[in-house]
């Protein structure tokens, strides 16, 4: 895990450990946690772990996770949640889950896993702890839970390693430490309420063991630095087994189902270009395939190999000369370049191919903006947001188009939006009380009144 991730953690922890404002749950005493509280502080949860934490927003990782799970969810019966799947940015081989329907991957569990029905096993695994309100059940029996040792303890298993660990324990004591450390019972009922869902759903229902088994092989390789996964999911070898035995008596047109990994290879070739070892990417990218050869283009892209870089890059598009994804991917590369001409070739072709490529479309705004055409780039920055609503860097840029169109007070509407959900309290303060100051004709004003909602609710949640 990079310092510079850990430290983020590592604050996030420190900020948590201040909150000592017991969220309003007087259902914890009398008669229990209540669904309401459950989306509540689900709710507050995930507005904080954004705000903290690096959030992986590329549509091609983020709709893929989002797609598996609605696939799993489309089994279920009616629920009361509306099930939101989220892609952190860090190395832990760890998921989970909290109230509300909020379910988290980290990237270091797709990077090492192998095929998409792994991926599916632990998400359809999270999905039942949710589903069977695991960790509501737990809240209920530490009666003293506040929404500060929620995200403590949450924020505690994300960390991981025994440094992260002794910060919780220090901060809550055991008891409620525990509080995410699920019961052999919860886990087995987990596997089997995951085992349905991921029947039902058309999946590899070996993928939950074959998960499992890569979580323990990367436990025992790595000694005492077991996957955090483990930590808070025990038992895992008599879970082997059991699921084992219960696929075995499936159907047999069931057991011998075969998973399609195309996209799930699309998104692991991403997230070990962009963010894994450099050596031990371009190691993986040692083909010639289209995939891996835009791999390698991003790899010796971050190692600054330029030349290297757009030789990849050319081959790539040579290779495979209609994948939207390679085609954005050397956009945003000759756009970091200054190959303003070249990159709006590229994003305008893979914008034709995938209209809902919200990524491509930035990097196409912010190509316009750079260019002077604002106008135009205005048009673009509200596409984006109309699909990532809570984007710090979307909202930045777009206060800069904005401002260049000399709309100053819808600016700093959108550099207020930016400070918020990046977590920058000071700034947004700032920024809010200039929006306010500025705003003259209805509309501003109508934008500034829409913003202080936001604002006052995120205001109440950082004082927690």
């Amino acid at each position: 895990m990079g310092s510079r991730l850990r430290q983020v953690l590592l604050a996030l922890l420190l900020t948590i450990t201040c909150l000592s404002v017991p969220v309003e749950v007087y259902a914890f005493f009398f008669g229990g946690v209540t669904i309401k509280d459950e989306k509540e502080m689900g709710r507050k949860f995930d507005a904080t772990i954004r705000a903290k934490l690096p959030v992986i927003d590329d549509p091609e990782v983020s709709l893929y996770v989002e797609s598996l799970l609605t696939r799993l969810v489309k089994t279920l019966p009616p629920q009361p949640f509306t099930f939101k799947s989220t892609v952190i940015l860090n190395n832990t081989m760890n998921a989970f889950a909290v109230p509300g329907g909020y379910v988290y991957i980290l990237t270091g569990l797709i990077m090492r896993f192998e095929s998409e029905a792994q991926l599916a096993g632990v998400l359809a695994h999270e999905l039942a702890h949710v589903t069977q309100r695991h960790v509501a059940s737990r809240l209920e029996r530490a009666q003293y839970t506040t929404f500060g040792s929620l995200l403590l303890a949450v924020a505690g298993v994300v960390l991981g390693g025994p440094g992260g660990g002794a910060l919780a324990v220090g901060a809550m004591g055991a008891g409620q430490s525990a509080m995410l450390n699920y019961s052999r019972m919860d886990e087995s009922e987990a596997d089997q309420i995951g085992l349905q869902y991921i029947c039902k759903a058309g999946l590899d229902p070996k993928g939950m063991v074959e998960a499992f088994k890569v979580l323990r092989q990367k436990s025992r390789m790595s000694g005492s630095n077991i996957p955090t996964y483990l930590s808070t999911h025990p038992a895992i070898g008599d879970r082997i087994t059991g699921l084992s035995a219960r696929i075995e008596h499936l159907p047999r047109e069931i057991k011998l189902r075969k998973g399609d990994n195309t996209r799930f290879l699309r998104v692991q070739t991403l997230l070990w270009a962009r963010y894994g070892d450099a050596q031990a990417a371009l190691q993986r990218f040692s083909q010639n395939d289209a995939l891996s050869l835009m791999g390698r283009g991003i790899v010796l892209a971050r190692q600054n190999s330029v030349a290297k870089a757009q030789e990849a890059f050319s081959q790539a598009l040579a290779a495979a000369p209609s994948d939207s994804l390679i085609l954005r991917e050397a956009g945003a590369f000759h756009y970091r370049k200054g190959n303003l001409r070249e990159s709006e070739i590229l994003l305008r072709r893979a914008l034709a191919i995938t209209p809902s490529d919200y990524m491509a479309s930035f990097y196409l705004a912010r190509l316009l903006a750079d260019s002077g055409d604002s106008a135009k780039a205005i048009d673009y920055f509200r596409e984006v947001l109309r699909k990532v609503p809570e984007e710090s860097e979307v909202h930045q840029a777009y206060a800069r188009a904005l401002n260049g169109q000399g709309q100053t007070a819808r600016a700093f509407v959108h550099m207020t939006l930016a400070a918020i959900y990046a977590g920058d309290k000071k700034k947004a303060e700032q920024y809010f009380n200039k929006a306010k100051g500025l705003a003259r004709n209805s509309e501003d004003k109508r934008k500034v009144d829409q913003l202080e909602k936001v604002y006052t609710e995120y205001k109440t949640l950082w004082k927690r």
